[in-house]
Parts: C-alpha cells; sequence; structure tokens
C-alpha cells in the first residue's frame, strides 16, 4: 500500500495539507496590504496637513517683509513728487532714501533681545505697530521734518520685522523644507517692491499734492493682516524649550513635522542645545558676540560677510534708483519711467520663486555661485551701456536689459540665500541676537549705497558707480567659493556641530561626527 503523506497538523488523518495554510496567508497578505495602504494614505494626509500649515506659518510671518519690500520701491517713484510737493534738496532725497534702512538697523538690533524676551511671534507683532504708525505720520507730513519723524519709526519697524522672521521659519520648519520655506521673506520683499512700483504707476496721475501721500499709506495694509496671523502661527518651539515649556513646543512640532519619531528627535536635538545655552547663561550674548570663541567667529564672517556683500553689490541703488538709471540711458518721460520699473520689478518677483524651488534641492552654494557671477556680469555690461551707448534706443534697450538680468539673478541667489543662511548657521542660544547683528550689517550697508548714490554718481558717472559695484560684486564669488559652508539637509543643530568639526560629509553624503555620535547614544541611554 502507498503511504500517504501526513497533514501539516500531524493529526494522521492520511490527507495532505494542501491548501488550508495558503488561504488562510492569502487572508492574511490581503488584511496586510489594506493596512499599509491606510497607513501610507494617513501618513500622506498627515504630510499635506504639516506642509500646507508651514506654509502658511511661513505666509504669515513674511508679512512684514513686504513693508520693507513696498518702502522700497515705492520711495523710488514717490521722491519724485516729494521732491516737487515739499522742495527738498538733492542732499535731503539722499538721506530721506537711504536713512530708513540706518535707522532699521536700531530695530534689528532691538529685535534680538525682544525676541528672545517676549518671543518671536511677538516681536513680529510689535514690528507692524509701529510701522502702521511710521506710515501714517510720513502720509500727513507737512513737511520733511516730520516726514523724516515718520521714517524713523517705520524704520524701526522694519528693523524689527525683516530681522525676526527668518529666525522663526527657520525654527519652525521641518529641516527637508527649511529652505523652501525660510526664502518666503525675501519672496515677500520681492513681492512688496513690485507692489510699490505699481502704486507708483497707479497714482501718478493724481496731483503732486496728493500722489505721493496716497503711494505711502497704502503701506499700512499688509501690516493689518498680521493682526490675522497671530490667529494662526504658532510660537518658536525652540524659544519655547528655551522658556521651559517643553510640552507646549511638543506640540507645535508635532504640527509641523511628518513623523512622530522626526518630532521626538528634534525635540531631544533642541533640548541638548538649550541645555548647553542654560550652562552658558553667566557669560551674556552680545559679550559672547563681540568676543567670540573660534566656532562663533567663524559663524560670524560667514553670517555678517554675506549679508553685508549682499548689499554693497548694489542691488538697493538699483532698485531705489532705477528711475534715475533709466534717466540716464536715455528715457526721460515720467510715466515711461515708471513703467519701466514695474518691468524690473516683475523680474526681480519671477526669479525669487526659481529660487524657492530650487533652495533645498540643488542648495545654497551653488545658487549663490550662479548669483554672484550673474550679478558681476551684468553690473559690468551696464556700465558699459550708460558709459558709451547711453540716450539712444540701443542703449535704452540694453540698460533696461541688463538692470532687469541684475535683479534676477540677485533674485536666484544672493537675496534669499542670504537670509536662509543666517538664520541657520547660529546656535540657539545665539541665532536671535548673531541674526540682528547680520541684519545690522546689512541694513548699514544698504543705508551706506542708497545715500551715497547720487553723490557717487555726480562724481564718477552711473556708469563709474556700476563698475565699482561689480568688481565689489566678483569679491563676493570669492567670498562665497573661500567661506560659506553647504547648510542644505541638514538640522540646525547639525549645522552648529559642522562648523564645530563634528559633521562631515563624506562622498557626498552626510556623516554625523564623534560628537553627534555620543549625543545619539546618550539619548537611547
Amino acid at each position: 500500500m502507498m503511504n500517504l503523506p501526513e497533514v501539516g497538523n500531524g493529526g494522521g488523518s492520511g490527507f495532505p495539507a494542501v491548501s488550508v495554510g495558503n488561504k488562510k496567508n492569502k487572508y492574511q497578505r490581503m488584511d496586510s496590504d489594506a493596512e499599509e495602504s491606510q497607513n501610507h494614505l494617513e501618513a500622506e494626509a498627515r504630510n499635506s496637513r504639516t506642509r500646507k500649515y508651514v506654509m502658511a506659518c511661513a505666509f504669515f510671518a513674511s508679512l512684514n517683509n513686504v513693508l520693507l519690500g513696498y518702502d522700497v520701491g515705492v520711495m523710488s517713484g514717490a521722491v519724485l513728487f516729494i521732491q516737487q510737493d515739499l522742495k527738498i534738496t538733492e542732499v535731503q532725497t539722499e538721506v530721506l532714501i537711504g536713512s530708513l534702512s540706518i535707522i532699521s538697523l536700531f530695530g534689528s538690533l532691538a529685535g534680538g533681545r525682544t525676541s528672545d524676551s517676549i518671543g518671536r511671534k511677538w516681536t513680529m507683532a510689535l514690528a507692524a505697530l509701529v510701522f502702521q504708525t511710521g506710515a501714517a505720520v510720513m502720509a500727513v507730513a507737512p513737511s520733511f521734518e516730520v516726514l523724516m519723524i515718520g521714517r524713523t519709526l517705520a524704520g524701526i519697524g522694519i528693523g524689527l520685522g525683516v530681522m525676526i522672521a527668518p529666525v522663526y521659519i527657520a525654527e519652525i520648519s521641518p529641516t527637508v523644507a527649511r529652505g523652501f520655506f525660510t526664502s518666503f521673506p525675501e519672496i515677500f520683499i520681492n513681492l512688496g517692491i513690485l507692489l510699490g512700483y505699481v502704486s507708483n504707476y497707479a497714482f501718478s496721475g493724481l496731483s503732486v499734492h496728493i500722489s505721493w501721500r496716497i503711494m505711502l499709506a497704502v503701506g499700512i495694509l499688509p501690516s493689518v493682516f498680521i493682526g490675522f496671523a497671530l490667529c494662526v502661527i504658532p510660537e518658536s518651539p525652540r524659544w519655547l524649550v528655551m522658556k521651559g515649556r517643553v510640552d507646549s513646543a511638543r506640540e507645535v512640532l508635532m504640527k509641523t513635522n511628518e513623523r512622530d519619531d522626526e518630532v521626538e528627535e528634534r525635540l531631544a536635538e533642541i533640548q541638548l542645545a538649550a541645555a548647553h545655552t542654560e550652562g552658558s547663561e553667566d557669560r551674556p550674548v552680545w559679550r559672547e558676540l563681540l568676543s567670540p570663541s573660534p566656532v562663533v567667529r567663524k559663524m560670524l564672517i560667514v553670517g555678517f560677510g554675506i549679508q553685508c556683500f549682499q548689499q554693497i553689490t548694489g542691488i538697493d541703488a538699483t532698485v531705489y534708483y532705477s528711475p534715475e538709471i533709466l534717466k540716464e540711458a536715455g528715457i526721460q518721460d515720467e510715466t515711461k519711467l515708471l513703467a519701466a520699473t514695474v518691468a524690473v520689478g516683475v523680474t526681480k518677483t519671477v526669479f525669487i520663486l526659481f529660487a524657492t524651488f530650487l533652495i533645498d534641492s540643488v542648495g545654497r552654494k551653488p545658487l549663490l555661485y550662479v548669483s554672484t557671477i550673474g550679478m558681476t556680469l551684468c553690473l559690468f555690461c551696464l556700465s558699459f551701456t550708460l558709459t558709451f551707448l547711453g540716450q539712444g534706443t540701443l542703449g535704452i534697450t540694453l540698460a533696461l536689459l541688463f538692470v532687469c538680468g541684475n535683479v534676477a539673478f540677485f533674485s536666484i541667489g544672493m537675496g534669499p540665500v542670504c537670509w536662509v543662511l543666517t538664520s541657520e548657521i547660529f546656535p540657539l542660544r545665539l541665532r536671535a541676537q548673531a541674526s540682528a547683528l547680520g541684519a545690522v550689517g546689512n541694513r548699514v550697508c544698504s543705508g551706506l549705497v542708497a545715500m551715497s548714490f547720487l553723490s557717487v554718481s555726480r562724481a564718477i558717472t552711473v556708469g563709474g558707480t556700476f563698475f565699482v559695484f561689480s568688481l565689489v560684486s566678483a569679491l563676493s564669488v570669492i567670498f562665497v567659493y573661500a567661506l560659506v559652508p553647504e547648510t542644505s539637509g541638514k538640522s540646525l543643530e547639525q549645522i552648529e556641530l559642522m562648523f564645530q568639526g563634528g559633521l562631515e560629509r563624506k562622498d557626498g553624503e552626510v556623516e554625523l561626527g564623534d560628537a553627534e555620535r555620543l549625543v545619539r547614544k546618550e539619548q537611547e541611554f
């Protein structure tokens, strides 16, 4: 008799265990696939919610930057009418235009300590309130002196807002998209510039006495929306940890990170950084910045240097005085001048969008290379055109082309990356006030350029002035090559380790150094 195979369970019935187990596994697989699919859908839904939430926070936090952009754009046209209405001199014109940048440094200096004391969120609210007051005073100013009082208040508000927005956004953004979100303030500056140019063109047909007042008054509107923003945006989780509010920080991180394990990892890193902060509270922050350690010195050179180079390459001269530049090229009609500046504003705004979507995938440093090299070429060509080809159709066309090219290359790299880097490279203890110091360098250089452009161009011609800017821009290429690190793909805490030599790059991959490995081991125990 043939021996039949035994059943799988050894029951001795003589029937082979053919399909029972397979059928069970099939059902298990179907259940597993369904559960996996459900988990995937839930993860996708959370990712979408997280990204939308962080985007909303970045959007509202950047509204103050519209104010700076609007002021830069609108003043380039409004000053033409202010000169006629208030009969101000050329020197007063330079002071009016350039003083905002100088005054705003006091707001930026105050912003570091203010944001550490009352929080990032309420510092943004304070910035909007101060600017609104200043804009209202400017709009009704009967004289140059009153106009400067309003300008002073507006400058302080702008200084507060410009300094705090990148810091706040960097602190709430997930690592993989931090560059994208932190470039929002620069997008809004460009949007503000464009709105300023459009406002100039739209109200240029009104009487001289009324037109510039409406142009300046419109700048109040963006800051009104910041009141709504306070109902939406949370406080920075890193500031909350600094104040001992760990549970509140975890709640914010749950909304701004896509995975629970990432939330705990980020929270642990922030707590570790905050612990180092508490251990060094006996040394005031400003004393540490003025007498820095070698690591902090490297951070300051990069942060302060990139902020200064952003301005001494002449971008504010190009934007503030674009009507003067195009008048030098041959355009004389005021309406045509203001229409041409709208083209400059559109170019600047469009190209910042390219940078926003490339900054995390391509990296900070490649965008800086493209930007600084492109700016150098455009500035040199603009100098050549104004010197040798002005006052004709060809000269006008080329001048407008190179002005647009300069602002395009600026927007694709130097504009947004500068603020992203400054908000990333400093440790938690120093971040707000070191970023404020960088913003001070930026505003001082901007003010010096804006306040001296007319005088310098009278001395060495407009073309000669832009030749000097092209030489400075060439130096910025060398600065980027020699000193600026790549920070994309690293958490804020890992960037700090990189400056300390604890984070290494090998074969194109980021590797954790000994310091980070020790941190991970301590967390495991």
